[in-house]
């Protein structure tokens, strides 16, 4: 598959009149961003100085351009998020059209034609009898408005105490308040306590931090644990994400989901896939449950659901879980405006059409091999501990000492990370995620059209610059 299939904007049609317009508004830019612009989750100290911000303006295909011209491979799919590529001129001709018939209408007490046909359409890709669709404007709603469903359904079958929800440690969830509780990033939470009461984290999938004796399904069982400690009376829903992203990229081990699965029915608790990156192809599947051979009860679901053409976002549950909800005067007293928008459903449709028809998540599978040999061939670096993942995303987590583990302290981190690594990277042309809310980890995840071209330049970049970092930070 080419790195720029289907109707990508041409380079040659746009790229030149593009960088020749903005050149000279280049320096306006960077005063007016640093002036008005508040980024998100970014030091912005760090513009202080002179530093400049990164100023992204055009895509195509895995590809990215800043304000001066410069060429990045797209590493990160933009944040997890732009599976089929970018310069996809169809899905805003999508948006564009529906604009001319219906710009915008609320889902509330109304329905509209694009809402009522991508609810169907995604009633039919989901596994098992997820067939009730509840939109929302993005990945941090979809989670809040899973754990209100959750909490909503068992008091209408009467058992208002089910309110606690049982997540995994440095798992990341979203950042509205009752998100954040099932975030087990203690920097994430800590400026923001107190949260929402309810949240319980247990121990994630990383096995490589796990000795060799230990069960391979302690962390599923751990879940139980949690239960029972909090009482199974009191406990909602257990929230897991196919492939954990907080961390870098964890795996679960086999049997873990059917464990949960049992656990979950064993308890009467809700089990919710959150699906925000997983989804859509990510892996390799329509959604990453079925990766792994369950089916939850309820699933979130965004970022490709429409390849972040347009914000959007929402909650699949299951009909049992509709059921309570759909008689007399029953209501699931929650919503957003923008729910359901009628353009972001049109361009969901444009994206589900792309995915379909060029077949990307066969592709995923197909070449998913040759991406991770390419990073596990990294493993001869003295400062790759390992490599994990599945499909198109995956990590590299970074050690001091292979044979030991020995991970790196906060100041080594701080250095080696943002200090060296991120800035090298980027300045080779690669933007990908170095992270070390758990141990550190590089984080890729390419957009989902990505081929051997991508992965050997990802290669070409990674190699040196790891090889680099062992020079400057770890072996001096």
């Amino acid at each position: 598959m080419s790195s720029e299939p289907g109707n990508v904007i041409s380079p040659a049609a746009t790229g030149d009149r593009l960088r020749a317009g903005t050149a000279a508004e280049a320096p306006n830019l960077q005063a007016l961003a640093k002036r008005h612009l508040w980024m998100h989750f970014t030091r912005m100290g760090a513009y202080e100085e002179g530093g400049e911000v990164p100023i992204i303006e055009r895509g195509e295909g895995c590809y990215v351009y800043d304000s001066h011209g410069k060429r990045y491979l797209d590493g990160l799919s933009a944040l997890y998020c732009v599976n089929v590529g970018h310069g996809r001129a169809e899905l805003g001709e999508a948006a564009a059209e529906q604009a001319k018939q219906l710009g915008f209408y609320t889902n509330w007490s109304y329905a509209h034609p694009p809402s009522i046909e991508l609810a169907a359409r995604l009633a039919e890709l989901t596994p098992g009898d997820l067939n009730r669709v509840f939109f929302v404007s993005g990945g941090s709603e979809a989670v809040e408005s899973a754990w209100k469903l959750a909490k909503a359904y068992h008091a209408a079958c009467g058992q208002p105490r089910k309110h606690k929800i049982v997540s995994r440690k440095l798992a990341y969830h979203g950042t509205s308040m009752g998100a954040l509780t099932v975030t087990g990033l203690p920097p994430l939470r800590e400026p923001f306590e107190p949260l929402t009461p309810g949240g319980r984290h247990v121990a994630n999938t990383n096995s490589y931090r796990w000795s060799e004796e230990r069960d391979p399904l302690w962390a599923a069982d751990a879940i139980e644990e949690a239960i029972l400690f909090e009482g199974p009376d009191t406990v909602a829903a257990v929230i897991l994400e196919p492939v954990q992203n907080g961390g870098g990229c964890f795996v679960p081990q086999d049997g873990y989901f059917q464990r949960v699965r049992e656990i979950c029915d064993r308890h009467d608790v809700l089990l919710i896939s959150d699906e925000v990156i997983c989804g859509f192809g990510r892996l390799g599947h329509w959604f990453g449950c079925e990766r792994y051979g369950c089916e939850p009860d309820i699933m979130t679901c965004a970022k490709g659901m429409t390849s972040a053409y347009a914000p959007m976002g929402a909650v699949i549950t299951s009909d049992r879980v509709a059921e309570p909800f759909l008689h007399g005067h029953a209501i699931f007293n929650h919503g957003f405006t923008f729910g359901g928008h009628p353009m972001a459903c049109a361009v969901a449709m444009a994206n589900l059409d792309i995915l379909e028809r060029e077949r990307i998540n066969e592709h995923v599978l197909s070449r998913e091999g040759e991406f991770r040999a390419m990073l596990e061939g990294l493993r001869d670096l003295p400062i790759v501990g390992d490599v994990r993942g599945a499909g198109y995303f995956c990590a590299i987590e970074l050690v001091k000492n292979k044979d030991t583990k020995l991970t790196f302290d906060a100041h080594e981190s701080e250095e080696l990370l943002r200090g060296f690594l991120s800035g090298a990277l980027f300045e080779r042309g690669l933007i990908c995620r170095t992270d070390d809310r758990g141990d550190p980890v590089i984080q890729l995840s390419p957009p989902l059209i990505a081929d051997r071209e991508q992965f050997e330049e990802i290669e070409g970049i990674l190699r040196p610059v790891l090889s680099e970092a062992w020079e400057r930070i770890v072996k001096r």
